[in-house]
C-alpha cells in the first residue's frame, strides 16, 4: 500500500490544543496533504498516562472535520493525546500525523469546591467599587502540574506570586449571566512553588455589572462583583492539593476605584499597583470575604479564543484650536491606550476616546448622543496622578476610537509615550482580497477593521454607543464573517446565548444576551412588541451559514429546537394577530393567516436618507408586512432544509408546506403587475423577493427589470438598508446584471461604499451618510452591517464559493468588471486554502486558481465554458466581456 504525507493542522473543537474544554464528545479535524479525496480515517486517543481510550479502527468518512469522539468516557482535568491517519479514495494510506492534545476542564458541577466570594458592602450600588482579592497559602512539595480554573461576575485579572495569569484578556465573555458564566483554564505549573504562595485577583464591573445597551443601563445581572478560583496541583511524589477561593481570602480596594466597560475607569495611581501582590501586602481596607448567595447560574468552559490585545499602533499628536491635546491613531478600532502621564501629586487627568472630530477640529463628544440615564461622555478614563511620571493602561474597559483627548497634562504628550492597543476576539483571518483599485482595497480594510472592532465578547453593533449583540446585525453579516474569519465557534457561542435568552413562546430578543435578568424588577424593553423579523431570523439563517461554509452539522442539531420555536412562534403570530391594514382594509382570504403585519417590525432599517426616529414611528404605525412575511417564508424554507440535514422527516414536510403557503400569501398580498410592483416599490422589495425565491417564474424578469429601473432612477446609488444590502449585488449578478452591480460598487457619491472611502473612513459606518449637512458626524462610525459587501467581493469578484457544504466542492466563477485590471485573493476552507487570481491584458482574462487538497472544483469562465478540476493549481484564459469591464 502506498503511503502519503501525514495529515496536518489538527484541531479539537476547532481549536489547536485547547485547555479546559467541557464537552464530553469533542470534535476532531485535520487537513490532508494529498490532492486526493479522503475515503476514511483512523484515530487514536490516549490519556496522559499512555492508556488508550479510543482506537477507532478504520471509519469511512469523506470529511476531515466534525469527527465526533467515540471512546471511553472522558475524565475531568485530564490531558489527552491524539493522532490520525487517513485513507484516500484510491486506497492509499497516510502515515500517522504528529500528536495533538486537548485537556478537559471540570466536567461535573459537583467537582467545584471553590466558593463564589465577594465583599460585605451593605450598599454596593452606591459605590460600584472594584474589588481586590488576596490569599496566602502553603504548598509542601515540588509541583509537577498545576491548572487554575477561574471566573468572575465582572472582568477579572488573576495573579499568582505576582505574575499576571490572565494577561491582556478581557474575561469572562458576555453571556446570559442568569444561566451561565464562562470559566477560563490556565497552566500555572511554573508559577506555584513549595512554600508560601500568594493568590490574588482584581475584579471590575465587566459586562456583569457594567453599562450596556442604548440606555447605558447598569447593574443588570446583580450588584455584587464576585470571584471564583480553583487550582488543582499535582506534586512529583504523586500527591495532589486543591487551592480555592474560600473564607480565608480577604477583599478590599486598590488603585482602580471604579471600572465600567463603557464609562471607563476612575483610578488613583497614588495607590501602589503592586504592593498588594507582595509578601506582607494587602488590598486597601481589607476585610474577610463573604460567600455570594446561591444562584441558579452554572459555570461552563469557554469555547473560543479570548478577547485580548492583538496589535499596537502609534499615533500623531497635535492640539485642537481650543488647546486640547489629541492623539490621532490614524485608524478607528476597539481597544484602549497605554500612556505615560506626568504631573503633580493629586492632579486629575481625563482621557477621552472618540471616533471623530468636529468640522472645527475639536474632539467631538456629541455625535453619539442617545437616550441615557446620564449625560456624561461615556468613553472616558479619569486618572489621579502621583508626583512625577507614571504609566497607565486600563484593565477593565474598552473603547471604540481613533482619537484620544488628553486633558490636562503637564507639557506635551510625545509619540513615544502613547500606544493604541487593539483588542478583539483573537480568531484567525480566513480571507484575503486585493485589486488594482486602491479604493476597493481600502474598503476591504475598512470592513476588516469593523469586523475586528465589533467581534469582541459578543458580536456587537458598535464598540461605542450600545455594544449590544443585535441579532439583526449578525444575521446580515454572518455570511461575510464566515468568509473573512474563522468564525464558526464564535457564532456558535452567539447562538447558544441567543437560545438561552429566547422567550418561552419562541420569540427572540433583538439582542443576545438580552441585557435583562432576574435581578431587575422593571419591565423588559421591547418584550411585548412582538416578533422583530430579520432579527429573530438569525435563529434559522446563521446555523445554515455555518453549515454551508464550515460543513458544521452539529450546529444544526444544537440549534434546531431554537430555530423551530421561532418559526412556529412567527407562524402563530401571523395566524392570530392582525394589523390595521387587515382589520380595516384589504383582506386576503385563505392567505390571511400567513401574513405578518403586526408587532414591532423595524423593517428594512436605515435605508439611505431615512431618519431613525421617524422611521421607528412609521414602522410602529404600519409594520412593514411585506418584509415580515417574506422572512416567515424564508425561515420556514430554511427550517425544512435543516430538518432534512439532521434527519427529521416529518418536519421537512411540515415546514416545506408552511413555506409554500406563506410564499403564496406573499404573492397575493404584495406582488402586482407580473412582478413589476412589489410591496412599497423600493429597491429592497425586489431584492428580497428575488433572493428568497418568493416569485413565480414568470414574475422574476419583471422584478429584476423594476429593480434595475429603481437603481438607474437613483443614478446608480444604493437604496437598501440593513436587511437587503447583503443580497443586492448577488441578486443582480445571479440574474444576469453584473454590470449594474459594478456600477453600484464603484459609485463614489452618497449613498455608496466608496463615498465613505473617499471621505476618509477607516471603518464602515452605521448610516450611508455618516455626516450631517453641517459637517458634523452622526450615528456610529464603526458598524459592520453594511460591510456585508465583502462576501460579494470574494464570491463574485474573485469568484470563490462553496458548491457543497464546507467547500467540499468549490465554485470558481470570477466576474471581472468595474474597470479593474486585476484581482487576487483566497479563502481558508476547512480543507485548506482556495485562491483565485485574475488579470486582464490585451483583451484577454488570465485566471489562476488553487483548489485545496481533498476537494474538487467547477471553474466557470466568462466565455460560458465550465471545467471540472481536482486539487492543485490550474490556469485558464478567455476573451474579455466588454460589458463588464467598463465602469
Amino acid at each position: 500500500m502506498t503511503t502519503i504525507p501525514a495529515p496536518t493542522a489538527l484541531t479539537t473543537n476547532r481549536r489547536v490544543n485547547p485547555i479546559g474544554i467541557d464537552s464530553t464528545i469533542p470534535e476532531f479535524g485535520w487537513q490532508s496533504e494529498s490532492g486526493q479525496a479522503q475515503s476514511g480515517y483512523e484515530i487514536e486517543v490516549f490519556a496522559d498516562n499512555g492508556t488508550a481510550v479510543w482506537l477507532s479502527g478504520f471509519i469511512a468518512g469523506t470529511e476531515p472535520f466534525g469527527v465526533a469522539y467515540r471512546g471511553e468516557s472522558l475524565v475531568s482535568r485530564q490531558r489527552y493525546i491524539w493522532r490520525v491517519r487517513v485513507t484516500l479514495e484510491g486506497g492509499e494510506q497516510s502515515v500517522w500525523s504528529r500528536s495533538a492534545t486537548f485537556e478537559t476542564g471540570i466536567l461535573d458541577a459537583s467537582e467545584w469546591s471553590a466558593l463564589w466570594v465577594t465583599d460585605s458592602d451593605p450598599e454596593p450600588q452606591k459605590t460600584l467599587r472594584s474589588l481586590y482579592f488576596r490569599a496566602e497559602t502553603e504548598l509542601r512539595g515540588d509541583v509537577r502540574r498545576a491548572r487554575a480554573y477561574a471566573s468572575a461576575l465582572g472582568w477579572y485579572k488573576l495573579f499568582i506570586n505576582g505574575t499576571d495569569v490572565t494577561g491582556d484578556a478581557l474575561v469572562p465573555r458576555f453571556t446570559p449571566f442568569d444561566d451561565y458564566v464562562e470559566y477560563q483554564a490556565y497552566d500555572v505549573t511554573d508559577l506555584l512553588k513549595s512554600g508560601s504562595n500568594i493568590l490574588a485577583a482584581a475584579v471590575g464591573d465587566g459586562r456583569f455589572r457594567g453599562r450596556n445597551g442604548y440606555k447605558s443601563t447598569g447593574v443588570i445581572y446583580g450588584d455584587r462583583l464576585a470571584l471564583i478560583v480553583q487550582i488543582h496541583v499535582e506534586f512529583t511524589d504523586g500527591t495532589e492539593a486543591v487551592l480555592s477561593t474560600d473564607r480565608n481570602w480577604v477583599v478590599g480596594g486598590g488603585p482602580i476605584l471604579t471600572a465600567d466597560p463603557k464609562t471607563g475607569e476612575r483610578v488613583d495611581l497614588r495607590i501602589s499597583t503592586t504592593d498588594w501582590l507582595q509578601p506582607g501586602g494587602a488590598p486597601i481596607n481589607a476585610t474577610p470575604v463573604r460567600q455570594l448567595p446561591a444562584h441558579r447560574r452554572v459555570l461552563v468552559a469557554e469555547e473560543l479564543e479570548r478577547v485580548t490585545l492583538v496589535s499596537t499602533r502609534r499615533g500623531t499628536i497635535s492640539r485642537t484650536p481650543s488647546g486640547v491635546q489629541i492623539v490621532d491613531f490614524g485608524q478607528n478600532f476597539s481597544g484602549i491606550a497605554r500612556i505615560r502621564l506626568k504631573g503633580y501629586s493629586g492632579q486629575s487627568v481625563r482621557l477621552s476616546y472618540g471616533e471623530v472630530l468636529t468640522p472645527q477640529g475639536e474632539f467631538d463628544e456629541h455625535y453619539l448622543d442617545f437616550p441615557t440615564k446620564t449625560k456624561e461622555w461615556f468613553q472616558r478614563d479619569e486618572v489621579t496622578l502621583p508626583a512625577g511620571s507614571v504609566d497607565y493602561t486600563p484593565w477593565f474597559t474598552f473603547k471604540g476610537f481613533r482619537y484620544l483627548a488628553v486633558q490636562p497634562a503637564e507639557g506635551d504628550v510625545v509619540i513615544e509615550d502613547v500606544q493604541g492597543l487593539v483588542y478583539t476576539s483573537d480568531i484567525a483571518a480566513a480571507a484575503q482580497f486585493e485589486t488594482s483599485d486602491p479604493r476597493l482595497n481600502q474598503l476591504w480594510s475598512n470592513i476588516e477593521w469593523s469586523l475586528r472592532s465589533n467581534f469582541l465578547d459578543v458580536p456587537m453593533d458598535c464598540p461605542t454607543r450600545e455594544r449590544s449583540g443585535y441579532t439583526g446585525d449578525l444575521q446580515v453579516f454572518g455570511k461575510t464573517a464566515a468568509v473573512m474569519v474563522d468564525s464558526d465557534n464564535y457564532i456558535r457561542r452567539f447562538l447558544r446565548n441567543l437560545e438561552a435568552d429566547q422567550y418561552e413562546d419562541g420569540g427572540v430578543p433583538a439582542y443576545a444576551p438580552r441585557e435583562w435578568s432576574d435581578f431587575r424588577r422593571e419591565r423588559e424593553p421591547l418584550r411585548n412588541w412582538g416578533p422583530v423579523t430579520g432579527w429573530g431570523d438569525a435563529t434559522t439563517i446563521l446555523p445554515m451559514v455555518l453549515h454551508e461554509y464550515y460543513g458544521d452539522i452539529e450546529v444544526l442539531r444544537r440549534q434546531y429546537a431554537s430555530a423551530r420555536a421561532w418559526v412556529e412562534y412567527l407562524r402563530e403570530f401571523a395566524a392570530t394577530k392582525k394589523g390595521l391594514v387587515r382589520r380595516f382594509g384589504h383582506r386576503f382570504g385563505v392567505h390571511e393567516k400567513y401574513i405578518v403585519d403586526h408587532g414591532r417590525q423595524v423593517g428594512e432599517w436605515l435605508r439611505p436618507g431615512t431618519n431613525i426616529i421617524t422611521e421607528s414611528i412609521a414602522t410602529m404605525i404600519r409594520p412593514p408586512a411585506e418584509v415580515a412575511t417574506a422572512y416567515l417564508a424564508y425561515s420556514a424554507k430554511l427550517l425544512s432544509a435543516m430538518a432534512e440535514l439532521i434527519g427529521n422527516g416529518p418536519d421537512v414536510k411540515r415546514f416545506e408546506a408552511i413555506a409554500t403557503e406563506v410564499r403564496a400569501a406573499y404573492r397575493a398580498a404584495f406582488v402586482r403587475s407580473s412582478g413589476r410592483r412589489i410591496g412599497a416599490d423600493m429597491q429592497d422589495d425586489y431584492v428580497r423577493a428575488l433572493a428568497f425565491d418568493l416569485l413565480a417564474p414568470h414574475e422574476r424578469a419583471g422584478a429584476l427589470g423594476r429593480l434595475v429601473e429603481l437603481v438607474q432612477k437613483a443614478d446608480y446609488h444604493l437604496g437598501t438598508g440593513f436587511l437587503s444590502t447583503p443580497m443586492l449585488l448577488p441578486v443582480l449578478c445571479d440574474n444576469g446584471r453584473p454590470d449594474i452591480a459594478y456600477r453600484l460598487l464603484m459609485q463614489t457619491t452618497v449613498p455608496s461604499w466608496l463615498a465613505e472611502v473617499d471621505m476618509g473612513a477607516t471603518t464602515v459606518w452605521e448610516t450611508w451618510e455618516g455626516y450631517k449637512k453641517n459637517g458634523n458626524a452622526f450615528m456610529s462610525h464603526n458598524h459592520y452591517a453594511f460591510g456585508s459587501v465583502a462576501s460579494w467581493l470574494v464570491e463574485y469578484v474573485l469568484g470563490i464559493r462553496p458548491l457543497e457544504a464546507g467547500y467540499r466542492r468549490i465554485l470558481f466563477a470570477p466576474t471581472p468588471g468595474g474597470g479593474l485590471a486585476r484581482a487576487a485573493g483566497s479563502v481558508t476552507t476547512p480543507y485548506g486554502q482556495a485562491s483565485s487570481n485574475w488579470s486582464i491584458d490585451d483583451g484577454v482574462v488570465s485566471l489562476n486558481v488553487t483548489v485545496p487538497n481533498g476537494t474538487s472544483a467547477e471553474v466557470r469562465l466568462g466565455d460560458g465554458t465550465a471545467h471540472e478540476v481536482g486539487a492543485g493549481d490550474h490556469q485558464f484564459t478567455w476573451p474579455v466581456n466588454a460589458v463588464l469591464t467598463r465602469v
